[in-house]
């Protein structure tokens, strides 16, 4: 009894080697999707080059160029057939083409390592990323150097390394690549979830850290200007212990401590500044008049059904051309606008729908800025209020200025249609059909409404002559 019990305790020999084997196995599927995944990430390197030379050799084909564009309308005409391919945005598409063609062509001897699996698709972005700069005399020698350097270690640990080399190689000073660097420097947005965005900068670093510095200092001062605000004089505190002013004094009359953290307070100064702050590069900054860039204030699209907007419910609105927002901030905009654009459309008439001249009144752009929401392009997100109004079919050309015939699309997707190939149809109810100069079609649907209107069920259709008079969509067409 002893004896089995014994044995019981003790690993099973052939179940830990059957263990063993499995883990063995699933080690060598993950290594065998590695490397197909490399593989796949090789060809589309490839692939994407190629596709960036037949832009190039398409503009060098090109007698006239466009307002001096050069190659810039024949990348952005093959970014958007690859971005329609592979369900992705033109812009980011046209990023990996450019990428692409500075790893096949700029470094070949990177390239062929990765091929060969001496180093990864991380080391070879690493390897540019910290290349950027470098004369093309230098290149060929970095590259030698830097490849050997990842070869020894992964990617995210050769960072310094790289960039260290790239300076000891470079003939630039570091004044002189500080320059070249602070020429790039940017503002971007990245939207996360809960209605809340981050906002980056890529800033000289004497610049960020001043930044930084003045919103702490402005932090404390509101602090402590709250805490002095919200503690009673010496006299007071005396009056109160002997009960004369006790009556007088109320609640509301005693400010509150600031209860935000630093970081808040950081955060919420810097709203303010940048909402309503005249910037110092402002021309006529320090003088009596109004500038021009201090009169500017920021300018938001938001959607929101007349449920929330009166508080019946508290559905989130859309900040259009981001996410959505929560209703009381909708709420707030809605209630502290100087101007505030409502929108009725009759559900039978839809008023106006076409006008004789070339530009849209009022009332039929904001019918369109409420249809369209953001730009028409398949996959682009600028929103309607950054976009222009476009005539599908051009006005010099009999296109009328009709609802139909008319829809939002952003500086590059416009100039895209005018200049390349592409080329688009409505279909009707404002749904645009595009067809790329491959003869592939991309349909792009009215968007989804905020702001629905329902016909009363117990009423009668319109009828026809009204219908006819009016414009109205035809018979199976969306409503927006």
């Amino acid at each position: 009894m002893q004896a089995n019990e014994s044995s019981n305790d003790e690993p099973d020999a052939g179940s830990s080697c059957s263990s063993g084997s499995s883990l063995a196995s699933l080690i060598d599927r993950v290594s065998e999707a590695d490397d197909l995944l490399q593989d796949a990430h090789i060809a589309m390197t490839r692939a994407l080059a190629e596709a960036g030379r037949s832009a190039l050799r398409q503009a060098a084909r090109s007698a006239a160029r466009p307002r001096g564009m050069g190659s810039d309308m024949e990348m952005r005409s093959i970014a958007a057939e690859v971005a329609g391919v592979r369900r992705t945005h033109d812009r980011r598409a046209q990023g990996e083409i450019d990428h692409a063609l500075t790893i096949v062509d700029d470094y070949p001897a990177a390239f062929e390592a990765w091929q060969h699996r001496r180093i990864t698709r991380d080391h070879v972005d690493m390897v540019v990323r910290m290349g950027c700069g470098l004369d093309d005399d230098i290149r060929p020698e970095y590259e030698r150097q830097a490849i050997s350097i990842c070869e020894r270690d992964i990617a995210s640990r050769v960072r310094e390394s790289l960039r260290n080399l790239a300076a000891r190689l470079g003939s630039e000073s570091f004044t002189e690549r500080h320059r070249t660097a602070a020429a790039k420097r940017s503002v971007w947005v990245t939207h996360g979830a809960d209605g809340m965005s981050e906002l980056g900068a890529n800033l000289p670093t004497v610049i960020a850290t001043g930044i930084h510095d003045r919103l702490t200092a402005m932090a404390h001062s509101v602090k402590d200007a709250r805490s002095a605000a919200g503690a009673p004089s010496t006299d007071d505190a005396a009056a109160s212990s002997t009960g004369v002013q006790e009556a007088d004094v109320t609640a509301g009359d005693v400010a509150q401590p600031d209860v935000r953290t630093m970081d808040q307070l950081r955060a919420d100064i810097l709203a303010d500044l940048l909402l309503g702050g005249a910037p110092i590069v402002d021309p006529t900054y320090g003088s009596d008049a109004t500038g021009p860039l201090g009169a500017i204030r920021a300018q938001v699209q938001v959607t929101l059904t007349s449920e929330t907007m009166s508080g019946a419910d508290d559905a989130p609105a859309e900040l259009l051309g981001a996410a959505l927002i929560d209703a009381d901030t909708a709420r707030e905009l809605a209630g502290r606008a100087k101007i505030w654009n409502r929108l009725f459309v009759d559900p039978i008439t839809r008023t106006p729908v076409e006008v004789d001249t070339y530009r849209p009144p009022a009332a039929m752009s904001r019918l369109l800025k409420a249809r369209d929401q953001h730009c028409r392009f398949p996959g682009c997100r600028r929103a309607a209020i950054r976009c222009e109004l476009d005539h599908t079919i051009d006005y010099a050309r009999g296109g009328h200025t009709h609802i139909f015939n008319l829809a939002h699309l952003c500086q590059r997707h416009h100039s895209m249609k005018q200049f390349t190939r592409w080329e688009v149809r409505q279909v009707g109810g404002g749904v645009l059909e595009w067809a790329s100069p491959l003869g592939r079609v991309y349909r792009e649907d009215v968007p989804v409404p905020s702001v629905c209107f329902v016909p009363d069920i117990g009423s009668p259709p319109p009828p026809p002559a009204l219908a006819a008079r009016t414009g109205a969509p035809p018979d199976g067409a969306p409503p927006f």
